[in-house]
């Protein structure tokens, strides 16, 4: 969530200035000459990194941006009967129930998903087996060490910690109802706290001065005081992924943090969006993300962590880069049946 995002504006510009329409090609005998690739704003590859499916299959890849993950899915569900390509990518497990329950997806996984993967898959038999994953992170509190050894004040560990006195304004978040980490990060809170006592908790995080931008960007770059950022609040809503991407020039370890018992496991996926006149080229392209061409390019690109078992990692990573051993998990149908009426319930309690 770091680098890509000015990627993908740069990308989707360019694609503006091209002509490019959005729509899949009309093209249905043999493969096409190109394709279109969905994707939320954040999606980023190194260059020529798309080029590689070129090579293989001769087939153009276009990619359109299309909001955060939660827009993303919805102008798939407003345009089903005009798809908008032929893949997708971006969903979460956040948005992932609705996706397939509105019937965007074709029934399509790819076939290079081995056991050593099946961690990352949506539960056999929900109906979410229309999508393949590509990258995992996990949405956690980022603390600036640099920040709280000046101040000589502990670090806080948990969420509960949160909300006392001495973390009094230090905090800010990304708003739950336009941003998917916000979102991760409230459904992290519902399953710490149960259904009736998230609320409380929020009350008390709102009572303790915690800060609610629209965006991760303005809550990472604007209000955030590491490193990179402008801001002087040490505590963020960001990545598990995001303290690599804060070493400095020269040094092996991060100025920032990733709080592990605070951490909602966030995972994308790949799929194929129902309607496209080129099946057999979107499927290549699913598999072709989840490639290790692709997944050894993930990291340092999207800074997230790839899933292909046989994708390596930066050194970087293995100091900095960390992993909750026991993330907070919402079932995707329990999110369906309740985000709406979740969100209504923290905008009440977040909107001054």
């Amino acid at each position: 969530m770091h680098k890509r995002k000015t990627a993908a504006a740069v990308t989707l510009a360019i694609l503006t200035i091209a002509g490019v329409s959005g729509c899949a090609s009309a093209d249905t005998s043999g493969s096409p000459e190109k394709i279109v690739l969905v994707t939320h704003d954040s999606f980023n590859l190194s260059d020529g990194t798309l080029d590689g499916f070129t090579k293989k299959t001769g087939i153009e890849v276009e990619v359109q941006a299309a909001g955060d993950a939660g827009e993303l899915v919805n102008k798939l569900v407003l345009t089903k009967d005009s798809p908008l390509g032929d893949v997708v990518f971006g969903i979460d497990n956040t948005f992932a129930s609705r996706a397939v329950n509105e019937g965007v997806l074709a029934d399509y996984t790819s076939k290079d998903v081995t056991a050593a993967e099946q961690q990352y898959l949506l539960p056999a038999g929900s109906g979410l087996e229309q999508l393949t994953p590509i990258d995992n992170g996990d949405v956690c509190v980022n603390v600036d060490h640099d920040w709280f050894e000046k101040a000589g004040i502990a670090e806080p560990v948990t969420l509960a910690d949160l909300t006392k006195p001495e973390y009094r304004d230090l905090f800010v978040v990304p708003a739950a109802n336009s941003s998917s980490p916000g979102l991760a990060f409230l459904l992290a809170t519902i399953a710490a706290f149960g259904d009736g006592g998230w609320q409380d908790y929020w009350q008390q995080l709102v009572d303790n001065g915690v800060k609610i931008d629209a965006g991760w960007s303005d809550a990472y770059y604007v209000d955030f005081s590491g490193p990179s950022s402008e801001g002087d609040r040490p505590l963020v809503v960001s990545y598990a992924s995001s303290p690599p991407f804060e070493v400095q020039e020269g040094e092996t370890v991060a100025p920032t943090g990733a709080l592990l018992d605070t951490c909602f496991r966030q995972t994308e996926y790949a799929g194929v969006i129902a309607g496209t006149k080129h099946t057999a080229a979107a499927e290549k392209l699913v598999d072709f993300l989840f490639s290790v061409d692709v997944q050894n390019d993930i990291p340092e690109s999207m800074y997230v962590f790839p899933v292909n078992a046989l994708a390596t990692l930066p050194e970087v990573w293995s100091e900095n880069a960390a992993i909750a051993e026991d993330p907070f998990v919402v079932s995707p149908d329990d999110i369906d049946a309740n985000r709406e009426q979740w969100l209504t319930e923290w905008a009440a309690i977040a909107t001054p």
